[in-house]
């Protein structure tokens, strides 16, 4: 899991979200309840969002998942935009200005940054986790690290 305490300024609000989704998963393993608990959770509880939710790994390929937010691209290549490049280098993709990202796709045209988690678990891609928002530099080092503690805690009380 990732030490929130180390990593920086700015992640009071994250403990307190990480103790709330902690509660909030603490009963339901299965992965399409928690995957749709989660997405609501992040886009009622951080601001400045317009959308959140999950893509999933579908033989190296990501497909729309539960999510919050605007109507979405239905499916992305891996390596392609923002979502698979996370999945295919499995590191986090904290962007922006998407429109200065090589090969974005717009699936929203009022999304202006980015933050994707893929979600690794024993070794194997599930999908990705991402947030857009319509303010360019939304997201900051503390933002990722808050979210990428989040996306643990999810994985770590659901089945997949």
């Amino acid at each position: 899991m990732i030490d929130l305490q180390a990593a920086g300024q700015g992640l009071d609000g994250y403990r307190l979200l990480a103790a709330q989704l902690e509660s909030l998963l603490a009963h339901e393993r299965d992965f399409i309840a928690n995957a749709a608990q989660f997405s609501a959770f992040l886009y009622t509880q951080l601001d400045d969002l317009n959308w959140a939710g999950f893509y999933l790994n579908r033989d190296d390929e990501l497909v729309l998942g539960p999510f919050q937010g605007q109507i979405a691209c239905v499916r992305i290549p891996f390596g392609k935009g923002v979502c698979g490049t996370a999945a295919q280098r499995r590191e986090t993709q904290r962007v922006l200005d998407v429109h200065a990202f090589p090969g974005h796709i717009a699936c929203d045209s009022a999304s202006n940054s980015e933050l994707v988690v893929p979600l690794v678990k024993e070794g194997r891609l599930i999908g990705v986790l991402d947030l857009d928002s319509p303010s360019l530099a939304r997201f900051s080092e503390a933002d990722q690290a808050g979210i990428e503690a989040l996306a643990q805690i999810f994985l770590k009380a659901t089945d997949c």
